[in-house]
């Protein structure tokens, strides 16, 4: 569950986190004209990058080519946290990181398990994200909710926060 930050250091430690508990998000290669697609990510704090493993005979891949920018979304699954992210994405080998994601999941997709040869890394360079969190109390935000309605002006009802995230700054 998401929690309301101020600070952008905070924001930037819960998304990490919020990416390393959703697993799943909508990635595209920015500008190929493909619609974003479902995909398994593997995010690595330490480093700063997000891997993905796919098949070298997909559309995301053929976009990837050289070397590409890449979006992916994400929500939480409470939907109290949602995340927009843009960053480089790449083709890559790398053994160890896919012996490390390497599961019964990954595996399901690729027809000689792990020595299949369509079995391809992408490295992803997060640059920038957008934030929305939202307070997950539902009684509290149908209080602030029904407060805002019930006032005359311009007010907000307060229940999230919103940040734009420079990742490589962090």
């Amino acid at each position: 569950m998401a929690t309301l930050t101020e600070h952008e250091y905070d924001a930037i430690a819960q998304l990490w986190s919020q990416l390393d508990n959703n697993k799943t998000c909508m990635l595209w290669v920015t500008g190929s004209g493909q619609h974003p697609q479902p995909m398994t990510m593997f995010p690595d704090n330490k480093s700063g990058f997000v891997w993905f493993i796919s098949r070298n005979d997909t559309d995301l891949v053929q976009a990837v080519g050289d070397g590409a920018e890449a979006a992916f979304t994400v929500q939480a699954k409470h939907g109290d946290y949602h995340a927009s992210l843009i960053g480089d994405i790449e083709i890559t080998e790398n053994e160890e990181k896919l012996d490390e994601f390497w599961s019964f999941g990954v595996a399901a997709w690729f027809e000689h398990g792990r020595e299949d040869p369509k079995i391809t890394l992408l490295k992803y360079t997060p640059r920038e994200a957008a934030i929305w969190e939202t307070e997950s109390n539902a009684i509290k935000v149908g209080v602030k909710l029904l407060r805002t309605a019930m006032k005359e002006g311009d007010d907000t009802p307060g229940v999230g926060q919103h940040h734009i995230l420079d990742l490589k700054a962090a």
